[in-house]
Parts: C-alpha cells; sequence; structure tokens
C-alpha cells in the first residue's frame, strides 16, 4: 500500500509518498511560492534530487506532483491508481474531532467552521484536500489533526480562566499542537522503555523553529504548551511565546497598531528573531553568539530557560517522569541547545552526559542522560509523515472491512 501525504501551507504544498509495507519513503518534495511569483516544485527520489516549474495555485500543484511521480522517465509509480489514499496535515480540529476522520462533505464544512481557529493555516489545509478531491476523486481522503493528541487534556489544563460563558459560546480554550509528533514519539518510547504504552510518562520537547512540550502521562497528553494557537509558550523562532496580554494593548497605544498588526508581530517578528535582531535560525544565532553578539547570547538563554521552566513544572505535573525526550529540527541536532535546556536540573534527578550529548549519531535514538540520572534524557527523531500515513492506512483498513461486512 503506497500513501501520500499532503502537508499545504498558504504558499506551499509539501508531499511525501510512502510504501506502507517497508513504511520507507518512496519520493518527497515541496512546491514552493504558490500563487506567488517564481514558484517552483522540488523534487526527490533513489538519493536524486530534481527541480520543475512551480505551480498557480493548490490545485495546480497537485496535478503537477501527480505529473511528476508518474513520469515515465523519472517518476516513481506507472500511474496513481497505485496511490491507495491520502493523508492531509490539517492544523485545527477544534473541539470536533479528537482523532483523525475520512473527509467527507460534512468533514469539509466542519473544517471550514474551524477557520476563525486557524485563519492563517486553515484555508490553505482545505484547499489541499479538495485538489486532492478534484485530481484524485476515488482515492480516500482522510484529515490528520495536529490538536488531536492533545484531546486528552484535562479541563483544568486546558480551560482558559475568562468568563465561562464566553469560553463555550467562542470555544476559547488550549488545544494544543505539533500532536502527530507528539504522538510518534510517545509510541516509540513505549518501545524503548520497554512499557505498554498506558504507563509510559514522559517529557517531550519538540523545538524547532516552532517549538511546544508537552506532558505525557499513562500515554496520554495531559498537558503542553501551545495553546488556542502555536503562539503560545516557548520562546520559538520568530513567536513570542508567553507574554503578559496587556502588551497587545500596550503596543497598540504606543506604536499606533492595529489587534492584527500586534498579533502577527507576535508571530512573525518576535522570538529568537526579534531578540537576536539577526536571524530565526538558531544555527546562525548561535554562530553570532559565539563571536560575542550579546543579544544573540541572549536569544539562546531565553529559548533554553523558557524550555527548562515548562520541562520542570511538567515534572511536578507527572510527579517525576520516565524520560525527557527532544525532538525536532533543533531538539534532534542542537547539542548545545539540550545542554543549555537540561543544565542545572539535577536536584530534580535530571543529569545530563556531555560527552553523550555532543558526539551524538544524527537520525538515530540515542541516550544522552548520566548513569546516576534519575529522569532519562533521549534523542528520538520524529516522523510527522509517517505517524500520518500510519493514520491513513488505518482508517482505509478499517473501511476496506467494513465495505466486506455489507457485501
Amino acid at each position: 500500500m503506497k500513501i501520500l501525504v499532503i502537508n499545504a501551507g498558504s504558499s506551499s504544498l509539501k508531499y511525501q509518498l510512502l510504501d506502507m509495507e517497508t513504511e520507507k519513503v518512496v519520493a518527497k518534495g515541496n512546491c514552493e511560492r504558490v500563487g506567488l511569483d517564481r514558484p517552483f516544485i522540488t523534487y526527490k527520489h533513489d538519493g536524486q534530487e530534481q527541480k520543475f516549474d512551480g505551480a498557480k495555485n493548490h490545485e495546480d500543484a497537485i496535478e503537477k506532483v501527480l505529473k511528476i511521480l508518474t513520469d515515465k522517465e523519472y517518476g516513481v509509480i506507472k500511474s496513481f491508481d497505485e496511490i491507495e489514499a491520502v493523508g492531509h496535515r490539517v492544523l485545527h480540529g477544534g473541539e470536533i474531532y479528537k482523532n483523525s476522520v475520512l473527509v467527507t462533505d460534512e468533514v469539509i464544512k466542519n473544517l471550514e467552521s474551524l477557520i476563525p481557529l486557524g485563519p492563517l493555516h486553515m484555508p490553505a489545509n482545505i484547499a489541499g484536500i479538495k485538489a486532492c478531491q478534484v485530481a484524485m476523486p476515488s482515492l480516500p481522503q482522510v484529515a490528520i489533526f495536529d490538536t488531536a493528541f492533545h484531546a486528552t487534556m484535562p479541563e483544568k489544563a486546558y480551560r482558559y480562566a475568562i468568563k465561562y460563558e464566553d469560553a463555550e459560546k467562542f470555544h476559547i480554550r488550549k488545544y494544543g499542537f505539533h500532536g502527530s509528533s507528539h504522538r510518534f514519539i510517545t509510541l516509540e518510547m513505549a518501545k524503548i522503555l520497554n512499557k505498554p504504552l498506558d504507563q509510559v510518562n514522559i517529557i517531550v520537547a519538540h523545538i524547532g523553529n516552532g517549538s511546544s512540550v508537552t506532558a505525557v502521562k499513562n500515554g496520554k497528553s495531559v498537558d503542553t504548551t501551545m495553546g488556542l494557537t502555536p503562539l503560545q509558550g516557548m520562546v520559538m523562532g520568530t513567536r513570542s511565546g508567553d507574554v503578559d496580554p496587556t502588551v497587545v494593548q500596550y503596543l497598540c497605544k504606543n506604536k499606533n497598531m492595529t489587534v492584527d498588526e500586534v498579533v502577527n508581530y507576535l508571530n512573525k517578528q518576535s522570538g529568537v528573531l526579534g531578540i537576536s535582531g539577526v536571524d530565526s535560525d538558531m544555527r546562525t544565532v548561535e554562530n553570532e553568539a559565539a563571536k560575542g553578539n550579546k543579544r544573540c547570547k541572549l536569544a539562546l538563554d531565553m529559548v533554553a530557560y523558557s524550555a527548562r521552566k515548562f520541562i520542570g513544572s511538567y515534572l511536578a505535573v507527572l510527579n517525576g517522569a520516565d524520560a525527557i525526550v527532544f525532538t525536532g529540527g533543533v531538539g534532534e541536532n542542537g547539542a548545545e541547545t539540550r545542554e543549555d535546556i537540561v543544565s542545572n536540573m539535577e536536584n530534580l534527578g535530571v543529569v545530563l552526559d556531555k560527552e553523550k550529548n555532543k558526539n551524538f549519531k544524527r537520525g538515530q535514538v540515542e541516550l544522552i542522560s548520566a548513569k546516576n540520572s534519575k529522569v532519562k534524557i533521549y534523542v528520538v527523531p520524529t516522523n510527522e509523515e509517517l505517524m500520518m500515513a500510519r493514520d491513513t492506512q488505518e482508517i482505509v483498513q478499517n473501511l476496506k472491512k467494513k465495505s466486506k461486512k455489507t457485501k
């Protein structure tokens, strides 16, 4: 069974074709600058990378991706009949969807009703689904939600302390994101720790340009740092993370900005970029900090401090943990960032082996805690696309079983 996984953004469309018999990637790429000037498509397969003319919209992008995948010269499948189903990353399931679902007309309507909760991402997610429905009308389309894994949070964790009636009416609450990543890591850690899933108690630190920390108790999310939107929580690449809400009012008055402009400012001009004044990329900021740039050093310190603060609070929430797990682009590859985050946590039973951390092998599961660390520290590569493909496969297989029973 081959599954096509789609992650449609406002001006991009990432794709990955997986062979589910081996769970290996057959081909992958990105349609970049969709609908903008100078669009292009990247295509990676069999160790090769090619570049093609881009797309004017999401429907055009899907058509071109299918044409590339089935091309007689460099394609990896003879026709898209070899694709069993398409899995779509969807930002928000709101309070409606707590698991991945088969896309129907009703699902599309529900997704459109959730656009106010994710105005930047949801229209693009929906456009990607509709484009695939047009190009491959006979194939099952599955929606996989970033928020779903966190649907198990207790009310005391997800509710904001605002007027109860308003929170209910406008669905204002913590939803959490990076769900596919946190879920993938939780399932992997059950294998690594050799424990039943319902006995896994871990803290997952997904750290990249966007970052979130999740407390997992008995295999389920009980709290996470992102909130109503992905803006809440840690200091991130371009996002501020937690700030006093009156900062919005203050900026509106003193910089003559609208509320929407301030939200954009907090999302795209803040975080590591805003503090360093250099870049949102941690690698660039680390290089500049090493040269003596104090603002870059401050930005790195703030990222580490915010992560450490959340990890510490979740150790309290869980009353201890089996492990702290680093994942995501920076979490997996940033040895300095990991060391900065877990330093000075020895009294909490968290002790890093600095040599193991420094000499870790990229792309592999690594235990980097010291022997005397009560809480183990791991680096585990995430695979959100594989998690999405597995969900899609499961739904398709269940659909086939139901079809056989009705015959």
